[in-house]
């Protein structure tokens, strides 16, 4: 099993303005999360919302693929969705890990002037030596709030495209492919 986890937070994140604000769950990203986990031997993916219908909209997806129809029409779906766990909180993801202090956050952000970062290879190897579990966070809307990534212990490079224009916003299932490639992908 592998020693990585990940969280897709939908609070406490960012609107444009920079307001604390709680995002819906998508389908979609329930789904390609999931199977982006499982490809690189991640888990689990903790979903964290404190909406209770939010939470049991993504359990019912999940059950769908894990042990319902979904699971009988697509087999190969249900290990990647049984990946998921809903949870309510990021408390609640350190609690299921064994606490904070038992695990390595990472965090990432588009915006990068949180603190010094760290480069991909770096956190590739603390990832293998470490013997910890190592938590990566993902935001959604438009990223994760100060307070959660100034908690984390390493905090990785921006993604940075080849855009003259300094566009720089990824979907979240598109950057969580990225990192996750970067830390656990074949080099």
């Amino acid at each position: 099993m592998s020693s990585v986890a990940i969280a897709l937070v939908h609070y406490p994140v960012l609107d444009r303005q920079g307001a604390v604000i709680t995002t819906a769950i998508t389908n979609l990203d329930l789904h390609d999360l999931a199977r982006t986990a499982c490809t690189y031997g991640v888990r689990a993916v903790y979903v964290v919302h404190p909406v209770l219908a939010q939470r049991e909209l993504a359990l019912r997806v999940k059950t769908h693929w894990v042990g319902g129809s979904g699971a009988r029409r697509i087999p190969t779906r249900e290990a990647a969705m049984a990946l998921l766990e809903i949870v309510a909180s990021v408390d609640d993801v350190y609690a299921a890990l064994g606490g904070r202090s038992s695990v390595d956050l990472y965090a990432t952000s588009a915006r990068g002037e949180h603190r010094k970062t760290t480069t991909y290879a770096d956190g590739r190897s603390r990832i293998a030596s470490s013997g910890r579990t190592s938590l990566l966070l993902f935001g959604t809307g438009w990223g994760l709030t100060d307070d959660l990534v100034a908690g984390a212990d390493v905090f990785l490079d921006p993604i940075a495209g080849v855009s003259e224009s300094g566009y720089n916003h990824l979907s979240v299932r598109a950057a969580c492919a990225i990192v996750l490639d970067r830390l656990l992908g074949r080099v």
